[in-house]
């Protein structure tokens, strides 16, 4: 679904408008593939600029893995080889990597348990009749791990990929600006990293705070203080690309609450009937929207002078809604799919979207929107037919100049 925010006025001055952003929400590892599929659509059809060479970046959650990726120079061809095919040979990525067990959790918390055990028959002493050393039992709270998993090995893969030649794990030094969103645990507020004041931090640290999903992941650490999701106070915060000036933002927002009453199979589900983790992901998915959609409403007031628009899944698609993101054929169908449905939006879309895109000097090329043979691989296999021509082209050259180089024969 592609949702069209207009401006209301025009920007005051001369000259052709053109800062453009990138804001992208969160979604866990669902989210990522999704807006890489979608951002890979819009790729191909938008000419004129490059998705790495935006002005702003905004990424929150999953968001920001993507959203860095983009601004490090990674255009998501190379994302897709990275986090979707594993294809990757230079950065290889398994799933494995979000799944290890925080060993080292447990063990600080199998670590306080006689601490615990003495509190509560300290409590107990003082008034064993009473009730107040039944509050003790509360202290059993204190040996539950804040973590499942172990979220260092992201990190370390992160940064490797990040410091690689022509790459950076440093806000300062990006040729574009890049905000990653995190939550500050101790108080409640979000804090922005690679904005004033917070851009110090290596990038690949910032994007593990950002990500860090409370109960799955431990919060981290940054100079003395603890962040966790940043999706937790907003979901999109886009506000950070228009209060930088840019008068064009690209949002996508990969998750949305089912709408089982009309599933594209006919076929209605009640979401009751299907589990706890079902239950549980459509509230969550519900929370997390309305904020988005209040969040997007003030936009036109606030910034009368920018026209937005929002990418998101429709509410009745229930392939997204019950994938199973842990399967590698499963993620390779789920960016196929994005990548599908934002080609039909941006097609269906195409007139409203054609003076909007003319004001910033691109265009949308409708031919290959309509080309029914295109895939999310295709490019990626376009890009490795390219490089193998290239590499017989340069070879050729190299065995010319070669022969011219050669010396010549002993005379007969």
């Amino acid at each position: 679904m592609l949702t069209i925010e207009p401006r209301r006025r025009r920007r005051a001055g001369r000259g052709r408008e053109g800062k453009l952003a990138i804001a992208l929400a969160g979604g866990g590892p669902l989210g990522a593939f999704y807006e890489i599929g979608a951002l890979h659509a819009l790729s191909e059809a938008i000419e004129g600029r490059d998705l790495t060479d935006f002005d702003v970046y905004v990424g929150v959650s999953s968001g920001s893995l993507v959203a860095a990726g983009l601004a490090n120079g990674f255009d998501t061809t190379a994302l897709g080889s990275m986090f979707v095919n594993d294809e990757s040979v230079l950065f290889p990525f398994s799933p494995a990597t979000l799944l290890r067990p925080a060993l080292d959790e447990y063990a600080l918390r199998l670590a306080r348990i006689p601490e615990v055990l003495v509190d509560i028959a300290r409590q107990y002493a003082r008034d064993p009749l009473g009730r107040e050393w039944s509050a003790g039992i509360g202290s059993l709270g204190r040996l539950a791990p804040t973590a499942v998993f172990n979220n260092k090995p992201l990190q370390r893969h992160l940064h490797s990929v990040f410091t690689s030649a022509g790459h950076t794990d440093d806000f300062r030094k990006l040729r574009s600006r890049l905000y990653v969103v995190a939550t500050n645990l101790n108080t409640g507020e979000s804090v922005n990293f690679g904005g004033p004041g917070h851009d110090r931090v290596e990038i690949s640290r910032a994007l593990l705070a950002s990500c860090a999903l409370p109960g799955l992941y431990r919060p981290v650490e940054i100079d003395g203080e603890y962040f966790v999701d940043g999706a937790l106070v907003r979901t999109m915060h886009a506000s950070l690309a228009l209060e930088a000036g840019c008068d064009l933002v690209i949002c996508i927002n990969p998750l949305v609450p089912f709408d089982a009453s009309h599933p594209l199979s006919h076929r209605r589900t009640n979401l009751a009937k299907e589990g706890l983790p079902v239950v549980l992901g459509q509230t969550f998915r519900a929370l997390i929207y309305s904020r988005m959609k209040v969040g997007m409403a003030t936009y036109g007031a606030r910034f009368p002078d920018a026209d937005t628009v929002l990418l998101e899944p429709d509410r009745h698609d229930e392939r997204l809604f019950f994938a199973n993101i842990f399967r590698y054929a499963e993620r390779r169908r789920l960016a196929d799919h994005a990548y599908q449905r934002t080609r039909r939006d941006l097609l269906k879309q195409s007139k409203a979207l054609a003076p909007l895109l003319a004001r910033r000097g691109l265009r949308l090329n409708t031919k290959v929107l309509r080309d029914r043979r295109r895939r999310f691989s295709t490019s990626a296999e376009e890009r490795s037919e390219r490089a193998r021509h290239t590499a017989r082209r340069l070879a050729e050259a190299l065995q010319r100049l070669e022969g011219i180089l050669a010396p010549p024969g002993p005379a007969g």
